[in-house]
């Protein structure tokens, strides 16, 4: 491929628009730090460019799931605070306590691990403590709460750690008006201020996520921790749009045509032939399939933008291309096709692409698979205008 080539497929990554929703975001949160969330190779947007975007706009937390996730940011050379949560027996319990993170803890045997890991190394493990409030995932149930408490003390006042947090998850807060809201806030400053009564000194308590942090501000705390609304997604539909949040979406993800051609009346088109065509007509092939993390279930549904016009997947998508029925039309070989993007030139959204597919945008862009690759724009602040 020369260097003026089209790519075959490729994701932009817009770090002015990601700065403009950490901006919107700290602004529905004054009273609040913000963690930037990057987990899962930010949402699959690429985590260090994401994450150095974040930062610059005002973010003073990083968050991943796994602990490999933030040990990669750290070698990076991403500074600040970078917590993890996500952990299994005999994780990088040392790594990470060397690597300044901070680690989120959900039982005892985390705690007991991280300090064996720490037991006179001369560190010390900085540790969050999470509750188990309604989610039903990580996290300490109420009943292990006093446990779990007392034995963080003990090992804090051996020296081992330091207890830098107490935090939780919402299960429903894209439900806006949900009672499992209420309820699992209550919940938490019932665990809140046991820990806090038995002398627990927190930095940050936290619970809300993007979802609670745009439209709840009694869940703010001292820290919100958002994820899927740095990258202009919203978390449902009954919160609104990402326009109607003042979110512009990330991630535009385009391919171009590799091949246009006549085809007759009843032709089938892709594997199981769903779909025939109902009359001579002109088909556009995409070179993009579900082994780019292009959703099959989208087959027959998933719209697409070519030449000005929605199209739509025209039977089944393949591991590495689908295509579409142009009804007659010709652009030309190479001609961009927009799967999604912001809206704004009448592309579809990662939203239309999850209606089609009967998934959540979070599972959209995030599935976009490492053979497309990231390109980031607007890297520097000085571009935001």
């Amino acid at each position: 491929m020369t260097a003026t080539a089209p790519a075959r497929a490729r994701a932009e990554i817009d770090l002015a628009a990601l700065r403009a929703n950490v901006r919107t975001l700290r602004a529905q949160a004054p009273t609040a730090a913000l963690m930037a969330v990057v987990k899962s190779d930010a949402y699959g947007h690429g985590a260090v460019p994401c994450a150095r975007a974040a930062l610059a706009a005002g973010a003073t937390w990083l968050g991943t799931a796994t602990p490999q996730e933030a040990l990669e940011l750290r070698a990076a050379g991403l500074p600040g605070r970078i917590m993890c949560w996500l952990w299994t027996p005999g994780g990088p319990w040392r790594e990470a306590v060397e690597a300044g993170l901070d680690l989120g803890i959900s039982g005892l045997w985390a705690l007991e691990e991280v300090t064996r890991a720490v037991r006179g190394s001369g560190h010390v493990a900085r540790v969050q403590l999470k509750a188990d409030t309604g989610l039903g995932r990580n996290g300490c149930q109420p009943a292990d709460w006093p446990e779990l408490v007392a034995r963080a003390l003990r090992a804090e006042s051996e020296g081992h750690v330091r207890i830098t947090g107490l935090w939780s998850h919402f299960a429903r807060a894209d439900e806006p008006g949900d009672p499992s809201i209420q309820a699992q806030l209550t919940r938490f400053h019932e665990m809140l201020a046991y820990a806090e009564g038995q002398g627990v000194r927190p930095e940050v308590r936290h619970i809300a996520n993007s979802p609670a942090t745009l439209t709840l501000p009694g869940s703010h705390f001292d820290l919100v921790r958002t994820g899927i609304a740095l990258y202009g997604v919203s978390p449902s539909p009954e919160i609104g749009t990402p326009a109607d949040l003042g979110l512009r979406p990330v991630m535009t993800l385009s391919a171009s045509l590799a091949l246009v051609k006549h085809v007759p009346a009843g032709h089938g088109v892709s594997y199981g032939h769903h779909y025939v065509t109902p009359g001579e007509t002109t088909l556009g092939l995409v070179p993009v399939g579900y082994a780019d993390g292009i959703p099959r279930h989208a087959s027959g549904t998933g719209p697409v933008l070519v030449g000005g016009k929605w199209r739509t997947v025209a039977g089944r998508v393949a591991m590495d291309q689908f295509a579409v029925d142009l009804g007659g039309d010709e652009p030309p070989v190479g001609e961009r096709v927009i799967l999604f993007g912001p809206g704004d030139h009448g592309e579809p959204t990662a939203e239309d692409w999850a209606q089609a597919a009967g998934t959540i945008a979070y599972e959209i862009v995030t599935r976009i698979g490492t053979r497309v690759p990231r390109v980031h724009v607007n890297v520097n602040n000085e571009q935001d205008g």
